[in-house]
């Protein structure tokens, strides 16, 4: 199961056969990088599960994560019991060992997408995949967790972006985050349109993006501190509710402003390598754009995560946040 999809997904080499049975259920393979896992007997608890990695081609932990938890799948070691959908993203960029392509794939997962090229038709086949899996499963209830590693180092080394959109997060989701060692959560102040929001948006599922360390070849990634995440994705795909813990050491974080670049003349005025989080004190002068002008801190301090002044324009260059008391 997992050498055939594994081989089609990144060498175009397609099974001699698409579907399947293993100990704990059935697999199906959809299509390169799009992989379903059905048990033979749902457990009482099961959720429609959705697992996606490598929406950027450079985030390679979450790859190997997923590996090891499909090893643990095809080796008995865990029972599957819900249904998951298995998400390989952007495979040319995988291969290529690059954040993307030709544009960012995270940001076209909208029905109202009409850009034409292959990282929009992979968003719309993805989004299609999500429909499908969804629609098969509509008795039980969705989770989507979107798997990432971030550009640059961070004061908060995992973290989690829950989506905005009108269906609320339930409490228990905090209650496992802590448990598998996420140190932050960052709240969403709009709709992006990025693979978790999609479903979060449209499906009203229990959805995050989830940043996982740093960026790394494969083989370089620290998996050890991987390991509570481990566990939670495998007691959701057994069925059965994750470990929790109480949410009180967890950091909640509200987005405030998202600086986008207008032009073409446009810097961020901090260093290249300024970790996420890092606070910055009112009256700071964060970005300059040929059109948008000056950007700088307001009366209280605010932190940046997700800066990148390479942006194309008209993109987002950073997300300014702030505490939630």
């Amino acid at each position: 199961m997992l050498g055939q999809w594994l081989d089609w997904s990144l060498d175009g080499q397609p099974p001699a056969a698409s579907q399947g049975v293993f100990a704990g259920g059935s697999y199906c393979l959809h299509a390169p990088g799009i992989l379903e896992l059905t048990p033979h007997t749902a457990s009482q608890d099961a959720r429609a599960c959705i697992f996606s990695a490598a929406i950027h081609g450079n985030e390679t932990a979450p790859v190997e994560l997923v590996g090891e938890w499909l090893s643990g799948l095809e080796a008995g070691s865990i029972k599957l019991g819900a249904p998951v959908l298995v998400i390989l993203g952007n495979l040319p960029a995988l291969k290529a060992q690059q954040r993307f392509v030709t544009t960012n794939l995270n940001r076209l997962f909208s029905r109202e997408l009409r850009a034409e090229g292959e990282e929009p038709d992979r968003a719309r086949a993805l989004m299609a995949a999500v429909d499908g899996f969804y629609a098969r499963h509509s008795g039980l209830p969705k989770l989507h967790y979107d798997l990432h590693t971030a550009i640059r180092d961070s004061r908060y080394t995992r973290f989690v972006v829950e989506p905005f959109a009108e269906a609320q997060t339930d409490a228990e989701q905090w209650g496992w985050l802590a448990a598998a060692d996420m140190q932050a959560v960052l709240h969403q102040h709009q709709h992006s349109w990025t693979f978790s929001h999609y479903s979060k948006h449209y499906h009203a599922a229990q959805a995050f993006t989830f940043e996982l360390g740093r960026v790394a070849p494969f083989g370089q990634n620290d998996m050890a501190s991987l390991k509570p995440m481990r566990v939670l994705l495998a007691a959701l795909s057994e069925g059965r509710s994750p470990p929790s813990q109480p949410a009180a050491e967890i950091l909640f974080f509200q987005v405030h402003h998202e600086l986008i670049r207008q032009s073409d003349d446009f810097q961020l005025c901090f260093a290249e390598n300024t970790a996420n989080f890092s606070r910055f004190e009112p009256g700071t002068l964060l970005a300059q754009d040929g059109k948008a002008g000056d950007f700088r801190v307001g009366d209280t301090p605010l932190y940046v995560v997700f800066p990148n002044a390479q942006v194309e324009v008209g993109a987002r260059a950073a997300l300014l946040v702030a505490p939630i008391a």
